[in-house]
């Protein structure tokens, strides 16, 4: 039986409700927050306040973003789950390379020990140290998905790596993957290289593809069968036409309706009210939900983006035996 992993535990995919397919809760130190500080998401408070604005307008679900090694803190995650009545989908997986260091465990272990490390997240149980050092401690919150990323245009030598060992991870466990599209840059790359690892397409969910508004790449990447998340919507400024909007608006024309999520990747505390940001996680369910209704994208096709395309692309598949 089909089913979705929380950090706080397994629920029914028709359990899912309302939900962000990728959002950056917590971002607990690491390298990410050396490079730009606005990434340090740390207080579970301003979390909690965070998400409730959201809940009272229909959101429950949120899938964290933030993999292995690079911010993420399991812990805080399930205390933000269940203080706020949100339910969370934690991450294993890679980041870019840029954000760990030149010694980095990533470099040395092959794609079989990499592959180890996230099937223990998902299987056992997320290390209370999130792979930071030689100690390891398993939590009772366990991973629901697998986040990699691919750099412009390609994959380098260490992304296929990374890549090939969440397809080894996703076959003995059956959990989804969530990747970053550089740019947007890559899809059909990153589909074909998880593909070669034994990945059918509906277990992919491609990030930021929304950063390329061209109709017939999007249509390239649905007819394999992969789900894309947008996340660009509050991004495009007043001086351009919102790119987001018309790609949602040509998908459904195009059929493509029952693949496509959104999320925010808020990952700054300059996006969230609770810092005093802008535009807040009640945006995708207030002003761009009146929005997408202006342009034909009505409460069926919100009910699909937001409800029933998440609770497919999430579903844990049939690990091989």
């Amino acid at each position: 039986m089909s089913f979705i992993r929380t950090v706080l535990g397994d629920i029914a995919p028709c359990d899912l409700g309302v939900t962000y397919a990728h959002e950056h809760l917590v971002i607990d130190g690491g390298r990410p927050v050396e490079m730009h500080p606005d990434f340090l998401l740390a207080d579970v408070g301003k979390a909690v306040e965070e998400l409730r604005a959201a809940q009272e307008r229909g959101l429950a679900t949120v899938v964290d973003a933030m993999p292995c090694d690079a911010g993420r803190n399991v812990l805080k995650l399930a205390e933000i789950s269940r203080h706020s009545g949100v339910q969370v989908v934690a991450s294993t997986g890679l980041h870019l390379a840029k954000y760990y260091g030149d010694d980095h465990w990533s470099l040395s272990l092959d794609a079989d020990g990499v592959a180890a490390l996230f099937i223990a997240d998902i299987v056992e149980g997320i290390d209370v140290f999130d792979y930071s050092g030689p100690p390891v401690q398993r939590t009772d919150h366990r991973a629901g998905v697998m986040k990699i990323a691919g750099s412009l245009d390609d994959l380098t030598v260490l992304e296929e790596k990374v890549f090939a060992a969440a397809a080894r991870a996703h076959v003995a466990t059956g959990c989804p993957i969530l990747t970053h599209c550089q740019e947007g840059t890559a899809a059909l790359e990153q589909i074909r290289a998880l593909g070669r690892g034994g990945v059918e397409p509906h277990h992919i969910v491609l990030s930021h593809t929304d950063k390329i508004v061209d109709r017939g790449y999007h249509r390239a990447i649905f007819e394999t069968g992969a789900y894309v998340e947008y996340d660009q919507s509050f991004r495009w400024g007043p001086d351009q036409e919102n790119g987001t909007l018309l790609l949602l608006e040509w998908m459904f024309e195009d059929g493509f309706g029952g693949q496509v999520m959104l999320g925010l990747d808020a990952a700054r505390q300059g996006y969230w009210s609770a810092y005093g940001g802008s535009p807040g996680m009640t945006y995708l369910l207030d002003g761009f939900s009146k929005a997408m209704a202006d342009r034909g994208v009505g409460t069926a096709e919100q009910r699909a983006i937001f409800v029933d395309n998440p609770a497919r692309a999430f579903a844990f598949g049939q690990p091989a035996s």
